[in-house]
């Protein structure tokens, strides 16, 4: 990346997490995995995992116990965060103090061409995760969201802004538990990201796949999005989105090019780069996360928070229903337009829903 990585105080966050119960949902996947293993070397009172994908799972499972053995009090349990009654007789029975809500639909072009999983998954998942956990007495809830919620231009990123709304929504309702959201960009090495793809097309003889030359990204190592998840969550008091600097951001080219190079080969000799263009709903760039006009300082210098329009709880609530009927019937054109009209800064680059009622 070109950059030293960035560094916390990982003393005062396993002193904050030391001797709680914490549940790391999607904890299968490449952040819930990551901060899966950041949090059992914090000695906590107790770990549950909540994944829909039992492989995953089964995986992180294994490497903790191999790890930590009987020192680490872990449970993974298996189940969907869309399940109202499991996810709330899991708050119910374990009580946890800390949740990790990492969960969600996360491929852009997938979502895209499934929408009302995305409605389903990320953003019903949600609330009814929340829900769950302020009536188990869960004292902070963290949600991971994206950059790509930010004036987003496809379905995913307009499904985790409706995400934030939620938890904003809940902070401000229910006064017992703390809900904070956190924002990052790409995340190096996670599952669908580019590392993996080129070594794979490397690996193979090429070509590399680029959608566009220009195409730019930020990004962080997994380890340095979790340790900062984590670093936000300690400081979190309720209703923030936290959004981090990550340094300048990559020229994907670039990247495809030093890893050619790295692996000993030249480029366009030995590895081709083809240019594919741009996905459905993809951008050329995301915006800026440290536009300080539109951020707060905290006390780490690589983690701000973001002003944002935040919403009654009675019209987030109605919305969200409004979209699970939609979703649940698989009517995808009025529930896009339903939320192009409750994130007005939703601007889709997809042809099949840029016309809805002449809202771009």
């Amino acid at each position: 990346l070109g950059r030293a990585q960035v560094q916390v105080n990982m003393d005062e966050i396993y002193s904050s997490i030391q001797g709680k119960t914490l549940l790391v949902t999607g904890g299968g996947g490449s952040i819930g995995s990551e901060l899966s293993r950041q949090i059992a070397a914090s000695h906590p009172k107790k770990l549950i995992i909540f994944d829909m994908y039992e492989n995953n799972a089964y995986e992180i499972q294994q490497e903790l116990r191999r790890k930590y053995g009987d020192s680490l009090d872990l449970e993974v349990l298996i189940g969907s965060v869309r399940n109202t009654n499991r996810v709330r007789s899991i708050m119910q029975k374990y009580k946890p103090d800390v949740v990790f809500h990492a969960a969600a639909h996360k491929h852009v072009p997938l979502m895209e061409d499934s929408p009302n999983e995305a409605i389903k998954n990320n953003v019903m998942g949600t609330y009814k995760t929340a829900v769950a956990a302020s009536r188990a007495g869960v004292k902070k809830f963290v949600l991971i969201s994206t950059d790509k919620a930010v004036n987003p231009t496809n379905i995913m990123g307009a499904s985790k802004r409706l995400c934030e709304m939620v938890a904003q929504m809940m902070n401000r309702q229910c006064k017992d538990t703390d809900f904070v959201a956190v924002r990052f960009g790409n995340v190096l090495g996670s599952n669908g990201s580019v590392i993996p793809l080129f070594k794979k097309q490397i690996a193979e003889g090429g070509p590399v796949t680029v959608t566009d030359k220009n195409i730019i990204r930020y990004f962080m190592t997994i380890p340095e999005a979790c340790r900062l998840v984590l670093e936000a969550g300690t400081m979190g008091k309720g209703g923030e989105i936290f959004i981090f600097d990550m340094g300048e951001p990559v020229k994907i080219a670039d990247l495809a090019k030093r890893m050619i190079e790295l692996s000993g080969l030249q480029v366009d000799k030995d590895i081709e780069i083809k240019y594919t263009g741009l996905r459905p709903g993809e951008k050329l760039y995301e915006e800026l996360l440290s536009n300080k006009e539109n951020t707060k300082e905290t006390p780490h210098e690589k983690i701000r928070v973001a002003a944002v329009r935040e919403y009654a709880y009675k019209d987030v609530v109605e919305h969200i229903d409004l979209l699970a009927e939609l979703s649940l019937h698989v009517h995808i054109l009025p529930m896009v337009r339903e939320m192009k009209s409750f994130v007005p800064e939703f601007k889709s680059q997809n042809s099949q829903f840029t016309r809805l009622d002449g809202v771009n």
